[in-house]
This record gives C-alpha cells, sequence and structure tokens, in this order.
C-alpha cells in the first residue's frame, strides 16, 4: 500500500490513544464476547474497566461453551458508582445461567457506616451452583431463597447486611459460615438448615439468630460478641438475673421454645462456644439446656470462667455425658488472666 493511503472504512487510532480492547465500543465488546466459551470471556474482564466496575456485565450473550467451574467477582467498593450497581447485578446473575459451579463476589475498601452494595431481591436459580461466597453486600429474603438450587452445599456470608431478612431456610446446605455480619435490631432471623454439618456463626450484629432443626450438625463454632444486640444491663449477671432479657419473656419462635441456640447444637461431636461479658443468649438458653448426647470436644472461653461461680460451667458439662476434651481460650479477661 502507498505510504500515506489509508484503507477506506478503517478505524484511525486517535492520537494519544492506547488502541486496546478498552478502547472498543461497549456494543462490539459484547458482540466478540458472545464468541467466546463462558470462561474465557470471564477471563478477558481483567483487560479493561471503565468506570468503577467491569463493562463486561453488560455482555449478555455468553452462554455458549462449557460451564464455568469457578467465578470470582472482586471490586474495589471506592471505584463502584451508582450506575455500576445494576451492572454488578446483572453480571453476577448472568454468570449462574452459565451453570457456574462456585460463585463468590468480593467487595473490599468500604469504609465503616458506608453503604454494602445490594444485590437484587430476586432467587437464584441454577442446578449447578455448588458454593456461594458473599463479602460486604446487602442481602435480601429472596436471594436467600435457594430451593431452586438443589445442588449448593455451601454458604459463605461475611460482612453483609441482612437485616430485612427473616429466614434462611435450606434443606440441601452442607456447610454455614455467616461472620461479621448485621441482621435486624428487632426481631431473630430463622435458620432452618436440617442437613448442615458445619456451623459457623461470630460476631453478628443485631439479635442472634434462632437456630431450628440441625439433626446432621457434626462441628460448629459460635461467638457471641459486643457488636450483639443480646445484652444484660444486670451488675450482678452471673448472679440471679430476672431480667426480662434473660428470663422467658425473650423466647423464640412461638414462645413455646426457649432456645435460641443450644438446642440446635446439641447433636455436635465438636464444639467452639464463645461470648463477651454480659451477652445472655448462653447463659439464657441454659435454662433449658438439652443433652449434648454425641458432644466429645469442647472448646470454651472466658465467658464460662467465673470464679466463685462456675454454674454454667457446670451445667453444660453436667449435660455432656460423652465429653473427653476440654479446653478453655485464655486470655485476658475481666481485667485479670486466666
Amino acid at each position: 500500500m502507498p505510504r500515506g493511503k489509508t484503507v477506506k472504512g478503517a478505524v484511525q487510532q486517535p492520537a494519544g490513544g492506547s488502541g486496546g480492547i478498552e478502547s472498543l465500543p461497549d456494543g462490539i465488546l459484547e458482540h466478540i464476547l458472545g464468541f467466546l466459551p463462558s470462561a474465557e470471556a470471564v477471563r478477558t474482564s481483567v483487560l479493561a474497566r471503565r468506570g468503577g466496575a467491569c463493562v463486561w456485565g453488560a455482555a449478555t450473550q455468553i452462554n455458549r461453551g462449557s460451564p464455568l467451574e469457578k467465578c470470582y467477582f472482586t471490586f474495589d467498593a471506592e471505584l463502584i458508582s451508582d450506575d455500576d450497581v445494576s451492572h454488578v447485578n446483572l453480571w453476577f446473575r448472568h454468570v449462574v445461567t452459565c451453570k457456574v459451579h462456585v460463585l463468590s463476589l468480593f467487595i473490599f475498601g468500604r469504609s465503616s457506616g458506608e453503604p454494602r452494595l445490594e444485590l437484587d431481591n430476586l432467587p437464584l436459580i441454577s442446578q449447578h451452583l455448588r458454593r456461594l461466597e458473599l463479602t460486604t453486600v446487602q442481602v435480601h429474603n429472596s436471594l436467600l431463597n435457594f430451593s431452586n438450587c438443589p445442588a449448593l452445599d455451601h454458604l459463605k456470608i461475611v460482612d453483609c447486611k441482612l437485616s430485612s431478612v427473616n429466614k434462611i431456610v435450606f434443606e440441601s446446605l452442607k456447610h454455614l459460615c455467616i461472620d461479621l455480619s448485621v441482621g435486624s435490631c428487632d426481631s431473630r432471623i430463622c435458620i432452618y438448615t436440617p442437613n448442615v454439618a458445619s456451623l459457623r456463626l461470630e460476631r453478628f450484629e443485631g439479635r442472634t439468630p434462632i437456630l431450628e432443626g440441625m439433626p446432621s450438625l457434626l462441628e460448629a463454632s459460635v461467638k457471641i460478641t459486643h457488636s450483639c444486640r443480646d445484652y444484660c444491663t444486670n451488675a450482678n449477671f452471673f448472679g440471679t438475673c430476672d431480667c426480662g432479657s434473660c428470663d422467658s419473656s425473650d423466647s423464640a419462635a412461638n414462645g413455646s421454645i426457649n432456645c435460641v441456640l443450644l438446642r440446635c447444637l446439641s447433636e455436635a461431636n465438636s464444639l467452639a462456644l464463645k461470648s463477651d461479658y454480659g451477652m445472655f443468649i448462653f447463659k439464657r438458653d441454659l435454662r433449658w439446656c438439652p443433652v449434648f448426647t454425641n458432644l466429645k470436644t469442647l472448646l470454651l472461653n472466658g465467658y464460662w470462667y467465673v470464679p466463685d461461680d462456675f454454674r454454667e460451667l457446670a451445667c453444660i458439662l453436667e449435660h455432656s455425658p460423652v465429653l473427653e476434651k476440654l479446653t478453655f481460650e485464655l486470655h485476658e479477661w475481666f481485667g485479670y488472666k486466666e
């Protein structure tokens, strides 16, 4: 071709432009990605970004090729604009339709007090999703309705807002982790997962969730901190406490079942029960303490270790007939060393 000539219709690179994939219009990107297998299309999302989130969320034609084995979304909260939220939701749900097996959505960089990214209040539908991890997002009731995800057996929820959630019911779930998340200050979330084998419920803010029906439970770790609303202000907390919170007035469910946690933890082989001082849930549950018929390994923290008053500790030990190993977690507690 003679120097200085250009082909008619050729796109000339603007001065100073990179000429990379990020310079292509959205429509062309969507068209190109539609011809790629799903796994390869997802990997291309690292090549270009527009605004705070990837424009790949608009590539709705990515449904060809083999199913996705794993997909991990990671976003910087400081770079996500209001317009990006809808793209994140679209891409998140579109990947589910790509028959993904393991799906993770992680938002990092959120300062305390800033809103979490809000996921659409729609149920997930997938015959292939096996593991779901949600970190630093806001979740509503319908998303936690997994009746249309029969293969899902791992659910991990970290630093999520669950204040509008009143129930998590899922019969095929095997492993459940809820950590650093925020529930309602007025009501308890009911968790019914009858086939769960391992449970981690720690540092929950709001009212402690009610556990119901866990006959398959093998191991569990529960940690109640001062961020929880179940706090007793009675100065004689470890003595005789008849305040409304610690007594039966806070009965769970329909009022006939009074244990919030311990009743459903009673089938486990291994338990870690930790609590900050002044939190009344464990103390209150012990009034209706079940027998831990399978419990062989028990880890407790300083909440259970109170000089001159070991009634709570004695109660749980008396109700653990096959216990083989008892461990105290030693640290600073109540101003003295254990």
